[in-house]
């Protein structure tokens, strides 16, 4: 079934997750469940990632106790894999392909965008400044400015007000089913940009599910949205 098509002149700012979306960090968060869970005697899957996407802290670390039968306590484990994701991260992390044109895309547009993470703030502070355009975004949330993690609407719902619009005009791109069901809920306009731990998830109800962030439909949802220059008074 082809996507729903939807009137891209509604949307007034942009909202991006940041994990599998804008930067390779999937395969460190998997790298990293995997030897937490080798020195537990098991091993990490596709199927417990699915699971883990787009939950907050220690709800993700939840998953993985519930779904191996650990005796840890959540808060112990989290910190365990935090302490392996902050050694991997800076020296494994890389940006999705074609990321440095689309927000070159996304900055001629005119329209606002920010950044809405499940991950922790931590990360992000780490993460982010190793761009050059960590300075245009118009706001940043995280994992630690929520109560309810993805699928849950709360994130995006935060982030139309911090975009100071109603989340019927916010264009959301997500990369998990997690992810996008959170925007559809909170009513955004949601494009699934899938990768290769996502792409058999379920986006059902997105506007669109592109190839990837060059992908020219997306690119058109962000022209034809673009703000009409102010004219020069007579």
């Amino acid at each position: 079934m082809p996507p729903k098509q939807v009137p891209s002149q509604r949307i007034q700012g942009v909202a991006l997750d940041m994990d599998g979306l804008l930067f390779d960090t999937e395969r460190i968060y998997y790298q990293v469940g995997d030897v937490v869970l080798q020195r537990r005697g098991h091993r990490f899957s596709n199927e417990l990632q699915t699971r883990m996407m787009g939950r907050v802290g220690v709800s993700a670390i939840s998953e993985m106790i519930n779904f191996h039968d650990l005796t840890d306590e959540p808060l112990a484990l989290l910190e365990e894999s935090n302490d392996v994701y902050r050694e991997l991260l800076l020296d494994l992390l890389r940006p999705m392909p074609a990321l440095a044109e689309f927000i070159s895309q996304l900055s001629q547009s005119g329209l606002p965008f920010g950044v809405a993470t499940s991950s922790q703030r931590q990360f992000v502070d780490m993460i982010l400044p190793t761009t050059d355009w960590h300075d245009k975004l118009a706001f940043i949330l995280t994992g630690d400015d929520v109560t309810n993690g993805k699928p849950h609407p709360e994130m995006y719902l935060k982030a139309a007000d911090a975009l100071q619009i109603e989340p019927q005009r916010m264009l959301v791109l997500e990369d998990s089913g997690n992810g996008a069901a959170a925007a559809m809920a909170a009513g955004a306009i949601t494009v699934a940009v899938p990768n290769e731990h996502t792409r058999d998830q379920a986006f059902s109800g997105a506007a669109l599910i592109a190839d990837s962030l060059a992908d020219p439909r997306l690119w058109a949802m962000l022209s034809e949205s673009s703000p009409l220059p102010k004219s020069n008074p007579a």
